[in-house]
């Protein structure tokens, strides 16, 4: 690959986040961009290379080799570095557990809500200054358009929890009777930082699993879930792809929540 740093850096309009078993997205002459943000670095160093048409990035959530548990994830300077080589969407595909039997395995949803059930993430770039902004819908509306497509379910609740353990029965049960539907330990802080950088942002729910207390049995475990990933790696991939190619140029004025706003420091 051909190395880049600052301030020789190449530009992207979409960044794939990749998550647990989706390290990779190019085929070689990707070129590898090494960032450092105020928040630290990435998880890993940015391949930049043309999918469909268009400059895209993609970084491993967790780390080129799954170094990063979901709390230690460095979420700040992720998004922090793909806003730095231009990206205005992100699309974030991740491994999610379901809460209802009518969400079985290998199933792809592109939820529409999401509730924080996280602790001690820092989840926002402004320590300073009162900057409030608008998440009464936490994903962009026309990326997630761009995500529907065949065979992908539309909408559902995600609830994301601190981790690294999965949950216990009587939790998982507590979420169903919520109505949420699905679960995870990475769609937040990613989704709101997302929003104060005035991203589009839209993830991919790959269900790998019954959470416990749905399912009967033994309950989650991380070997069985990234078997499940594998096997459908390559599903989830085409609809990336397919995702890519639907989506609009340029951010979409929804996503544009600082104006008229003054901020405390400049964006990227």
């Amino acid at each position: 690959m051909v190395e880049h740093s600052v301030p020789h850096l190449p530009s992207a309009d979409i960044a794939i986040i990749g998550g647990s078993g989706f390290y990779t997205f190019f085929d070689e002459g990707a070129t590898e961009v090494t960032i450092d943000t105020p928040y630290g670095s990435p998880t890993a160093p940015i391949t930049v290379d043309e999918v469909e048409g268009k400059r895209v990035a993609f970084l491993p959530r967790h780390g080129a080799n799954h170094e990063f548990a979901p709390h230690t994830i460095p979420y700040r300077a992720n998004l922090w570095a793909l806003r730095m080589l231009g990206v205005r969407q992100v699309i974030a595909p991740s491994t999610t557990g379901s809460l209802t039997p009518e969400l079985l395995h290998g199933a792809m949803v592109v939820p529409d809500q999401l509730v924080d059930r996280t602790s001690g993430r820092t989840q926002t770039y402004f320590d300073t200054g009162a900057v409030h902004v608008q998440f009464a819908d936490p994903y962009c509306p026309v990326l997630r358009k761009a995500a529907l497509q065949p065979g992908t379910v539309d909408g559902g609740v995600l609830v994301v929890i601190e981790g690294p353990r999965f949950s216990t029965r009587s939790e998982s049960l507590w979420f169903a009777r919520q109505g949420w539907s699905l679960v995870n330990m990475t769609g937040h802080p990613e989704a709101v930082l997302a929003r104060e950088l005035e991203m589009c942002y839209a993830t991919i729910a790959l269900v790998t699993d019954l959470d416990a207390g749905i399912q009967v049995g033994d309950g989650v475990r991380a070997v069985d879930v990234f078997a499940e990933v594998e096997r459908n790696l390559g599903a989830l991939s085409r609809l990336v792809r397919s995702t890519i190619a639907a989506a609009p140029e340029g951010p979409c004025d929804v996503c544009k929540v600082h104006e008229g706003v003054t901020l405390p420091f400049e964006l990227p």
